[in-house]
């Protein structure tokens, strides 16, 4: 494992040389496997947690109708949301036990952070948070959820141990 990955588009790389345990592989192992679930983009283990990363950018110069794009939409919500359930299957066979923080890193035309924090409340409606409450005892599937732009990932304490860069700077 090199530890950098890069995205689906091929524009940008996560670092993720500081991790404990990193992979960009489930799609590929669901495909192998013959299922058609969803899956998000890149997991992350630290020493306190496995970070779920969903990555989504429409702002990329290849980006197909850039301005359609919205991720307020209920159906791109519940996509998103399905994404995280249908990864934990991938986290409990490779014995990743850690709780995990579902972070939603999102680049759209006008983003900005009142709507990451408004899409953030709405996937936390969808997300197990209460149903951990109500029937967990104690065991959390999830712990926190988060949606932040490129710079905010960056620019944050935790997550910004595995940085993300464009993969050719001399295109931005």
């Amino acid at each position: 494992m090199t530890g950098i990955f890069t995205e689906e588009n091929g524009k940008y790389r996560i670092d993720c040389s500081n991790a404990i345990w990193a992979t960009d592989e489930v799609h590929k192992d669901y495909q192998n496997a013959g299922l058609h679930i969803n899956d998000t983009d890149f997991l992350i283990e630290n020493e306190s947690c496995i970070l779920m990363i969903e990555y989504k950018n429409a702002n990329i110069a290849s980006a197909v109708r850039p301005e359609a794009f919205n991720p307020t939409e209920d159906n791109k919500i519940s996509n998103v949301t399905r994404k995280f359930y249908d990864s934990l299957h991938y986290l409990k066979l490779k014995n990743k036990t850690k709780t995990v923080q579902y972070v939603y890193i999102l680049e759209y035309p006008n983003g900005d952070t009142v709507t990451r924090k408004r899409i953030r409340n709405k996937l936390k409606k969808e997300l197990p948070f209460a149903l951990q409450d109500n029937i967990g005892d104690g065991i959390k599937l999830i712990d926190k959820v988060d949606v932040v732009s490129i710079e905010e990932w960056n620019e944050n304490k935790d997550y910004g141990k595995y940085p993300i860069s464009p993969v050719n700077k001399d295109e931005f």
